[in-house]
C-alpha cells in the first residue's frame, strides 16, 4: 500500500540541513581562495552523484584530486591543461546534469581565475593579498568600520558612532536612509540566523544625535594648495571634505542652486528628507576652506581651462543626472519623460498633475521604483511598470515590495516596441509591447528572451516614464580634450586621467550610474590620491575608541527590521516613510554582531583610527 510521507522523515531532515548549508554558502567571506571555494562546490556535486556513470562517479573524484594537488603546491605547469581536458571529457560523456554542471563549474574557474592557478603552481600560494577579510568592511565601498560603530551604538555612544562612520563616509545621515547596504551581503551572522541590520543601526544612531553637532576631526595646517571640485554631489563633496581636512583650500563648482547632486535631485523626499540631507552637507562645509559657487556651469559661466589655470589639482565629480530617452519615434512627445528628469521636477517642487492619469513606466531599477512611487503620490489613477525579463528588476527588494504595497502594478516578459502619439496634440496615447518567452542564460548568467508568437500588446497610457538609464553631461569636457568613451570619462582606478596632469575624475561620470556609497568611495579615493599628487601624505585622525570585543554566545535571534508607515497612509504624501527603531530593538540588534574585526578575521589594520 502507498502511504503519505511521514512528518519528520529523512527528506524533511535533509531539507533542514540544506537550509543551514545555504546560510553557510551565503556567508562565504570575501577574499578567500577561489580555488578552495570551487573545490568545495565540486565536492557538493560529488555527493549528489548517483554513481551510475563513470565520468561522474570517477571523473569528479579525479578532478578533486587534481585540485587538491594544485592547492598544496604539488602540481606541475601542465596541471591546468590536464584539468581542462578532464572536465571537457566529463561534460561530453556524463549522463546527467550533476557531472555536466560540476565539470562546467571547474572550467569556469580555470577561465576566471587563471592567475590564481598560476600562482598556486608557480609560487605554491594564493595571489598576493588574497586572504579572508571582514565581510562588512570589505563589501562597504567606503570601507567604513562597521563592527566599530555597531559596538559604539551598543555602548550608547551615538556621537562616537557618527564620528567613526564619518572617518570614511561624510554622509552618515543620507546613507542611513538610502544606502543599498552591500555590507550585509556576506555578514557572518547568517551562519547563525540572518545578517545584522547594519543600515537600521546606522539610522538609529543618526536618530539619536545631530550629525552637524558632532565635531569634525582637527584640520591639518594649511598647505596653500588650491583644489577645484566640479560637482557638489556625493562624490564631489566627499572629495572636498577630506581635501579640506588635509589642509587644502577647495573650491566647488555646482550648476544647480543647491548642493547634493542626485541625493537632492534624484531621490524623493519620502526616502530622504532634504532637511536631513542638509545636516550632512552642513557638517561637510564645517570642515572649513570649502567654497561653493552655485548656478555655475562649466563651459557657460567659466571655462575648464580657467579652472585648471587657477588650481593645483581638479576633481571631476559630475554625476549622471541626464535621463536617457529611447531612439524611437515618439520619445520626444509630450507626457514622455526620462525618470531622472521626472524626479528632478518633483525635487524642485514643479510637480506634474497626474490626477486620474494612467502612467506607464519602462525599467526596473531603483530609479524606476522611485519614479513609480512618486507617480502614486501625485494621484495617478494607475501606475504600471514594464520590463522585458525578470533580471531587469535590479532595484532593492524592499523598494519593489514597497511599490507593490502602494498599488504599483508590475508586468514582465514584454519588450518595448514603439510609442503611439496623438497626431493633433503630440501627446502619448499608448505604448506598444511585444510579448516574450524566456530563453537560455547568457555567459554572465543572465536570462535571455525571445519574441513570443503572441500578437503585440497595446497599453493605453496618458503619461510615460522612461527609466532606461542616465548619462553624464561630458560634452563640455570633450571639447577640452578630456578622453571620453561611450559617455564616460576615462580614468584609472586611482582617478587619474591619462594625459591630464593633476586632473582626476570619479563616481558616475566614470563608472556610469551607480549608488551613492560608490560615489562616496570614489570621492574618498580621489582625495587621498590628489593629496599624494600635491606632494603630501596626510592622515586624518580619528579619535574614537572602539569598545573591546566580548564573546558572543551565538544564540539564534530574529533580525530587527525597519518598519514603515501603513501603505495607504504613506502614499498620500511625500513625508518620510520609515519608522524609528526602538531602543530595545537596537540593543538586541547590536548584541547579534559577532565582532569579526576581532573574532574570526583578525584585528582591523590601518586607516580606521584607534581600534
Amino acid at each position: 500500500m502507498r502511504e503519505l510521507p511521514r512528518k519528520g522523515n529523512m527528506n524533511d531532515r535533509i531539507d533542514t540541513v540544506l537550509h543551514k548549508f545555504r546560510s553557510r554558502m551565503s556567508s562565504y567571506p570575501p577574499g578567500m581562495c577561489p580555488i578552495s571555494l570551487y573545490r568545495s562546490l565540486l565536492q557538493i556535486s560529488m555527493n549528489q552523484s548517483c554513481g551510475k556513470c563513470v565520468p561522474c562517479k570517477d571523473g569528479l573524484v579525479e578532478v578533486d584530486r587534481m585540485l587538491h594537488e594544485i592547492l598544496i603546491g604539488a602540481a606541475d605547469e601542465e596541471a591546468p591543461k590536464r584539468l581542462e581536458n578532464m572536465c571537457r571529457m566529463i561534460m561530453e560523456t556524463a549522463d546527467c546534469a550533476v557531472g555536466i554542471s560540476a565539470a562546467h563549474l571547474i572550467l569556469d574557474s580555470l577561465e576566471q581565475f587563471a592567475d590564481e592557478y598560476e600562482s598556486h603552481i608557480t609560487h605554491h600560494s594564493c595571489v598576493a593579498q588574497v586572504k579572508q577579510t571582514i565581510p562588512c568592511v570589505t563589501l562597504c565601498p567606503a570601507h567604513v568600520n562597521v563592527p566599530g560603530y555597531v559596538a559604539l551604538i551598543k555602548e550608547e555612544d551615538y556621537a562616537g558612532a557618527v564620528r567613526l562612520i564619518r572617518d570614511r563616509n561624510p554622509f552618515p545621515t543620507a546613507c542611513a536612509m538610502i544606502c543599498e547596504h552591500p555590507c550585509e551581503k556576506r555578514c557572518r551572522r547568517a551562519l547563525v540566523d540572518d545578517p545584522i541590520n547594519i543600515r537600521g543601526l546606522k539610522k538609529y544612531a543618526i536618530d539619536r544625535t545631530q550629525p552637524e553637532e558632532v565635531a569634525n576631526p582637527n584640520k591639518n595646517v594649511s598647505t596653500g594648495k588650491r583644489v577645484a571640485v566640479i560637482g557638489a554631489g556625493p562624490s564631489g563633496l566627499t572629495a572636498a571634505y577630506y581635501l579640506s581636512l588635509m589642509g587644502h583650500a577647495v573650491t566647488v563648482y555646482e550648476e544647480h542652486e543647491k548642493a547634493g547632486g542626485m541625493l537632492r535631485y534624484g531621490i524623493p523626499e519620502y526616502r530622504l528628507p532634504k532637511n536631513d540631507l542638509d545636516r550632512d552637507i552642513d557638517a561637510i562645509l564645517a570642515a572649513g576652506d570649502i567654497t561653493i559657487h552655485y548656478n555655475t556651469k562649466i563651459g557657460r559661466d567659466i571655462s575648464f581651462s580657467q579652472i585648471r589655470e587657477t588650481s593645483d589639482a581638479v576633481y571631476l565629480g559630475l554625476g549622471a543626472q541626464i535621463g536617457n530617452r529611447m531612439p524611437v519615434d515618439g520619445a520626444d512627445a509630450k507626457n514622455v519623460i526620462p525618470a531622472a528628469d521626472f524626479l528632478q521636477l518633483a525635487a524642485d517642487g514643479d510637480l506634474p498633475d497626474l490626477t486620474g492619469k494612467k502612467v506607464a513606466l519602462i525599467g526596473g531599477g531603483n530609479v524606476a521604483m522611485d519614479a513609480a512611487r512618486t507617480a502614486v503620490r501625485l494621484k495617478a489613477e494607475s501606475v504600471h511598470v514594464f520590463t522585458r525579463k525578470r533580471d531587469d528588476y535590479t532595484a532593492l527588494e524592499e523598494e519593489i515590495v514597497g511599490a507593490m504595497q502602494e498599488g504599483v502594478r508590475f508586468r514582465t516578459l514584454l519588450s518595448f516596441l514603439n510609442i503611439e502619439t496623438d497626431p493633433e496634440t503630440d501627446e502619448v496615447r499608448a505604448l506598444w509591447l511585444q510579448p516574450q518567452i524566456v530563453g537560455p542564460y547568457d555567459e554572465y548568467g543572465m536570462m535571455t528572451t525571445e519574441h513570443s508568437s503572441n500578437y503585440p500588446y497595446r497599453f493605453k497610457c496618458d503619461y510615460l516614464i522612461l527609466a532606461v538609464g542616465q548619462r553624464s553631461d561630458v560634452e563640455r569636457f570633450v571639447s577640452a580634450g578630456i578622453p571620453v568613451e561611450r559617455g564616460r570619462i576615462l580614468a584609472d582606478t586611482t582617478g587619474s586621467i591619462h594625459g591630464f596632469d593633476g586632473v582626476f575624475a570619479g563616481g558616475d561620470c566614470v563608472t556610469g550610474p551607480s549608488t551613492a556609497i560608490n560615489a562616496i568611495a570614489a570621492g574618498q579615493v580621489a582625495a587621498y590620491n590628489i593629496d599624494e599628487y600635491l606632494g603630501y601624505h596626510h592622515k586624518i585622525p580619528c579619535d574614537v575608541k572602539v569598545p573591546p570585543a566580548l564573546p558572543n554566545p551565538c544564540i539564534p535571534t530574529g533580525r530587527a527590521q525597519i518598519e514603515e508607515k501603513d501603505p495607504f497612509e504613506r502614499k498620500e504624501d511625500f513625508s518620510f516613510v520609515e519608522l524609528p527603531m526602538t531602543y530595545e530593538e537596537a540593543m538586541r540588534e547590536t548584541e547579534r554582531c559577532l565582532r569579526c574585526d576581532h573574532h574570526g578575521c583578525g584585528v582591523l589594520d590601518g586607516g580606521f583610527g584607534d581600534v
